[in-house]
């Protein structure tokens, strides 16, 4: 094969692995590189204003289509300002392919102005990391590092990738990457265990998270759950992993307090756990959650995750669909006519709790988020993609918009402000045939604000909501319980959780970005905005007063 520089034989490994957008933050040390992505063909640069942002539009892309995405940043500097949004792509299992430049091998020993150690920086937040020192092997380290982003549990891995390598003629094979097949089934007697351990439980429970996204296992976890009459709570869950709608799904165990994750398993005699560990809070219980006696099967592909914290009576990895599939069957031989009934009788009891509740006309009706909401849910008749970063105003979004269809719906995840704005850039950007609304509070949208500009810039009609209550709420929320646990008299909350001095007009700031915008401060108000950021050819946002 004729030899070229590596910097456009990087381009070619890029499209021949279907990474042919690629997100970023120009800088000096990758302007070789940079020069061959602009004259390339079928190549798309997606430029934004700073790091974090172009991160964030990478988690949004990838999530949206389900693959990999390009990051690129720039050297040590960059990476510095990407690492926070790199950390809740890792927590989130988001494959992202990052690379960044340096000025050359040749200078290291100089420890020149932006030197640094990129492979030490991006470690602690990729699957990944490694640089690329002899052009002989630029093609094969990027081919190992998407094999590695894309293999289970998927994750974001990091290349450096210094001038002067890239500037060598390249003579390696342009071959797209081998990623392995995950679909593992556990053999009938693993999956015959796991059956009678759950099939004689009594109050069993189903804790799941974005695993059983990741391998489509959906339907395969509703016909378990049925089986078994299991309520079913999300945890470490970001995904449509089970439509809210089913009255066995019980919502989310939460990401801070371990009392409160023990609290919904407490009485559970019977727990399977699936594509997820157990469990995420930032406060976990440090002692086993689960009930003295209960059994405990999980399954997951991640072996690592599989009893990492608390032990488990049987652990499975295996690939959650085929697993699901499997225990299903299973269930069906063992179930008997009493316990299929019991089951029966608990899925039945749920339906009609659910049923009561749909009377609810819901949290806030007449506040001006709540009219919005409902307003929105009117006017697309839900058929809309919504990136969940509205924290405390989330239980009253998934109201209004739940999280049917897999998907619909991205939860940030990984604790990182900021993901909403930009994760809907790049939802939008890989769904374009769909209406995309991304949801911030006004606290987490000031992080990555400049994602409107991205937006503006190369046309990409994603739709934004400023839940603006003007504090950092969740702050909030969570120092009130830290006094209860400590017996602290309630007093004002710290000035630093205050974010009404000096206001922000969100919607101004919108505009100069060059998107849309508008306030609403009135429930009459919400409607009418509503229109306009449905109607407007470009990047929209509504500043909604709470």
């Amino acid at each position: 094969m004729e030899a070229t520089p590596g910097r456009e034989r990087l381009i070619e490994q890029f499209k021949a692995d279907g990474l042919t957008v690629m997100f970023g933050n120009p800088g000096t040390v990758e302007q070789g590189f940079l020069d061959a992505a602009d004259a390339a063909a079928d190549f798309r640069y997606v430029l934004a204003l700073q790091e974090t942002v172009a991160a964030g539009i990478a988690d949004g892309y990838a999530r949206a289509t389900g693959g990999p995405a390009l990051l690129q940043l720039h050297s040590g500097v960059g990476l510095g300002n990407g690492i926070g949004m790199l950390y809740q792509s890792l927590r989130g299992h988001t494959p992202l392919v990052v690379v960044a430049g340096d000025a050359g091998v040749r200078y290291d020993a100089m420890d020149a102005q932006m030197a640094a150690d990129l492979v030490a920086m991006a470690r602690p937040v990729t699957k990944y990391a490694t640089r690329v020192t002899d052009p002989r092997s630029v093609l094969r380290t990027l081919r190992r590092a998407v094999k590695i982003a894309l293999t289970p549990p998927r994750g974001p891995v990091f290349v450096a990738l210094p001038m002067d390598v890239l500037d060598e003629l390249n003579a390696e094979p342009v071959l797209p990457a081998t990623v392995p097949l995950t679909d593992v089934a556990p053999s009938p007697a693993s999956v015959g265990r796991a059956a009678e351990l759950l099939a004689a439980a009594e109050r069993p429970v189903v804790l799941i998270g974005d695993g059983v996204a990741l391998s489509g296992a959906q339907a395969e976890l509703v016909t378990v759950a049925e089986l078994l009459g299991a309520d079913v709570y999300e945890v470490d869950s970001s995904e449509v992993n089970i439509a809210a709608s089913h009255p066995l799904r019980r919502g989310q165990s939460g990401h801070m307090f371990g009392p409160h994750s023990r609290e919904l398993i407490a009485g559970a005699d019977g727990v399977l756990i699936v594509g997820t560990y157990v469990f995420p809070e930032v406060f976990p219980e440090l002692e086993s959650p689960f009930r003295a006696g209960a059994k405990v099967v999980h399954i997951d592909l991640d072996a690592y995750e599989i009893a990492k914290n608390h032990p488990v009576d049987l652990g499975l990895a295996a690939d959650p669909k085929r697993a699901l599939r499997a225990l299903a069957g299973a269930l069906e031989q063992l179930l008997t006519p009493q316990r299929r009934a019991a089951a029966a009788a608990r899925l039945d009891a749920r339906t009609r709790e659910r049923a009561l509740a749909a009377r609810d006309p819901g949290p806030g009706d007449g506040t001006p988020m709540a009219v919005f909401l409902r307003t929105l849910a009117e006017r697309t008749g839900g058929d809309l993609i919504v990136f969940d970063e509205a924290l405390t105003t989330s239980p009253l979004v998934t109201h209004y918009l739940p999280a049917e269809r897999p998907g619909d719906y991205h939860l940030t995840r990984g604790g990182s402000l900021g993901v909403g704005f930009p994760g809907a850039v790049g939802a939008k950007l890989a769904r374009p045939d769909r209406t995309v609304v991304g949801f911030a509070g006004d606290g987490g949208s000031m992080y990555t604000y400049q994602a409107l500009w991205t937006a503006a810039r190369h046309g990409i009609e994603a739709k934004f909501v400023v839940c603006n209550n003007r504090k950092y709420r969740l702050l909030d929320d969570n120092i009130a319980q830290y006094w209860r646990e400590r017996a602290i008299p309630e007093h004002g909350f710290p000035d630093s959780f205050d974010l009404s001095r000096p206001e922000i007009d969100f919607a101004a700031l919108a505009r100069a970005l060059g998107a849309g915008g508008t306030r609403v401060e009135k429930p009459d108000e919400a409607a009418a905005a509503v229109d306009r950021m449905l109607a407007h050819p470009g990047p929209f946002l509504v500043d909604v007063q709470i």
